[in-house]
């Protein structure tokens, strides 16, 4: 099983939202394979707290727009890393200092990453 268009067109609209948003190193991977609840995670670093919370914010402005609520969020208290779960895309805002400590991709080696359509 793989990801469906709808979650694949949901990640990218979080991803360029992200990097609208001076989001970095967006990395989206597709988990439909080890994870019944989600198809994809997106992971994205910001520099401070403060970025990381506009960049979570912004995301779910965005999608909401689109008709996609997020079904919960986690973090925002200290906005270190805010988890926007959207039901078929789970998003990580990471500060960049918990994105290196913690390095969530690697656990997820086995599964394909998608490519995202991100424009400058």
């Amino acid at each position: 099983m793989t990801a469906t268009p709808e979650a694949i067109k949901i990640t990218n609209l979080a991803a360029q939202t992200a990097a609208d948003k001076q989001g970095e190193q967006l990395v989206a991977i597709d988990v439909t394979s080890v994870n019944p609840l989600n198809d994809v995670y997106l992971w994205v670093s910001a520099k401070n707290e403060r970025l990381v919370s506009a960049i979570a914010d912004e995301i779910e402005y965005k999608l909401q727009e689109v008709g996609v609520e997020a079904r919960r969020r986690e973090g925002k208290t200290t906005s270190r890393w805010i988890m926007l779960d959207f039901g078929d895309l789970a998003v990580h805002v990471m500060h960049e200092e918990e994105r290196m400590y913690y390095t969530h991709e690697r656990l997820f080696g086995s599964c394909p990453t998608i490519q995202l359509d991100i424009t400058e």
